[in-house]
């Protein structure tokens, strides 16, 4: 029986004919042309595959998964002001949403408040909110019921400001804080591998990170405080493999700064997240997903000691690819959305984020995002993919590829650590290197025929897109900077002097952080003026040039 990698004289560039000389998926690795047993010899069933809901939890973290509850339907709800993302939240919420995610505005995202001269034409633009005061994060949450809704902060370095304003509004609300639910993304380590939206030098970063986990460990039972995301790393440029490789290896960074605080790993590892990307190739995202499974179970009962089996479970968000959309023949997007969206179910997901078709173009419009989210539902309610737990289990093709995804990520461990460890190889520039060479050589693949993507290099047609565009309200940034203005006027100055010197003492201190972010953001000081703050103590981070 042949096994090698199928060969053929080229393709046929009318018929779209399928033959070509390689193939290979997004990781690079060849991929044969029919697998059998004899591609999983070694595999024990017992210890490889275990049943779903049992340790190694490869095929899935929930004995009865889908059969039992469906996945979390988690679409974006923000955008430009604080109330119009409030009624945009409500609306979904109306339609099934049963999790929101909440984007910042690039001021926001950069600890910068909507009044700074560096803000200017980005206040609420590109499908963020704006958030400078507490004031904003009640505007925000308005009516929503945050002990039944789950909200997902796509935050990261201004995180433990913003969980401050989501504590004080609950605590103004009554709400006790054990009943919240949800996640701060807060993964600060995959900032300056990937996305670089950092302030801080990586170690006062990740004391920061470290404060939030210690307050939500004690007080919010039921909240993720970190979502250790590889969606951003493979936006970047980087492989499946390697975003499988370096999100455990910052997962496992964590872990050991939460064992360095004191913690035992069990009193905090449960409520550890995970963020992946579900990008084109089906059964490499399917594999992705399996083997990171196995690897985080494994390493945290050998490596780490856990003995919580809630702590060996990898629970992750999903969210199709945005970088995969194109603008060109934007309806097609629809299809990538779905098939990528499958990946994720039959990967074993816990909530999932579909894109709107339009978003290579524009923010979504409301037609757009409503057919987001039916597309999820569809999937979870007529496609029939729920109605048996991980049906792809024991296919000789999905398990050859989990296998091999497993072994390449260890790999990338032993690279890893060799450098020093994850905030080593940060300063030494492997990630911005690596990550770098995987997108320039993904895109030359494209350039050049070797990856086909329908309507860019095949398929190309020459036609006027008529889509309707969603554009940010031209007027909100005034009418946000003149409140900025009214707020620091009415609030008592003598506080706000005061809850500002608390914080720079805390910065400069060893002590936990947050007490002194929620005492200064019920005293209105802003998320800019906080920041400043950190800024001037822990100082700001420059990447050097990678090349």
């Amino acid at each position: 029986m042949n096994n090698e990698p199928h060969t053929g004289s080229g393709h046929d560039e009318k018929s779209g004919d399928l033959t070509r000389r390689h193939f290979k998926n997004l990781s690079g690795f060849p991929i044969k042309s029919l697998y059998t047993s004899e591609d999983i010899i070694g595999l024990d069933e017992g210890l490889d595959l275990g049943l779903p809901g049992e340790y190694p939890f490869t095929r899935g973290v929930y004995k009865t998964m889908y059969r039992g509850k469906a996945w979390t339907i988690r679409q974006l709800g923000s955008l430009g002001s604080p109330s119009k993302a409030n009624q945009r939240i409500r609306k979904l919420i109306e339609m099934g949403a049963t999790g929101v995610s909440i984007c910042f505005d690039m001021p926001t995202i950069m600890g910068r408040d909507s009044d700074d001269p560096l803000a200017e034409g980005e206040v609420g633009s590109c499908g963020g909110v704006a958030i400078d005061s507490l004031e904003d994060m009640r505007s925000l949450l308005e009516g929503i019921p945050l002990d039944k809704i789950s909200i997902n902060f796509v935050s990261n370095s201004q995180s433990s400001v913003i969980l401050a304003m989501f504590v004080a509004v609950a605590e103004q609300r009554g709400i006790a804080l054990e009943k919240l639910t949800g996640t701060m993304q807060n993964d600060i380590l995959k900032e300056y591998q990937a996305q670089k939206s950092y302030y801080f030098p990586p170690r006062p970063s990740m004391r920061l990170t470290m404060d939030t986990l210690s307050f939500c460990t004690k007080h919010l039972a039921r909240f993720n405080p970190i979502s250790i995301s590889g969606y951003h790393l493979a936006s970047a440029g980087a492989t499946p493999v390697q975003e499988l490789a370096f999100t455990l290896a910052n997962g496992f960074t964590y872990v050991e700064e939460g064992m360095k605080r004191g913690f035992s790993v069990d009193s905090f590892a449960p409520r550890l997240s995970f963020f992946f990307k579900a990008h084109n190739d089906f059964f490499e995202n399917i594999a992705k997903f399996r083997a990171a499974r196995r690897i985080w179970a494994k390493t945290m009962r050998k490596k780490y000691g856990a003995r919580d089996p809630r702590s060996w479970r990898f629970r992750v968000h999903t969210q199709t690819s945005g970088s995969a959309l194109t603008a060109q023949q934007p309806e097609n997007n629809i299809i990538r959305v779905t098939i990528q969206a499958l990946s994720a179910v039959l990967g074993g997901t816990q909530s999932l984020h579909t894109n709107a078709f339009d978003e290579a173009l524009s923010i979504p419009t409301e037609r757009s995002e409503k057919l987001a989210l039916r597309t999820q539902q569809i999937i979870a309610h007529e496609s029939g993919i729920t109605n048996t737990v991980d049906p792809l289990a024991g296919s000789f093709y999905v398990e050859a590829l989990t296998n091999q995804m497993e072994s390449e990520c260890y790999n990338y461990f032993k690279q890893i650590e060799k450098l020093g460890g994850v905030i080593s190889a940060i300063e030494k520039g492997y990630y911005t290197r690596t990550i770098a060479d995987s997108a320039f050589s993904y895109q030359r693949a494209i350039e050049k025929g070797e990856r086909i993507v329908v309507g860019v290099n095949k398929f190309v047609e020459q036609e006027e897109t008529d889509i309707k565009l969603r554009e940010a309200d031209s007027g909100f940034e005034k009418k946000k900077v003149e409140a900025l203005g009214e707020l620091r006027k009415s609030r008592d100055k003598n506080l706000v002097k005061l809850c500002i010197n608390e914080v720079r003492e805390a910065c400069l201190g060893s002590d936990n952080i947050m007490p002194a972010l929620i005492k200064a953001v019920k005293a209105h000081v802003t998320l800019g003026e906080i920041i400043a703050v950190m800024r001037e103590v822990f100082g700001e981070f420059r990447e050097e040039a990678a090349y």
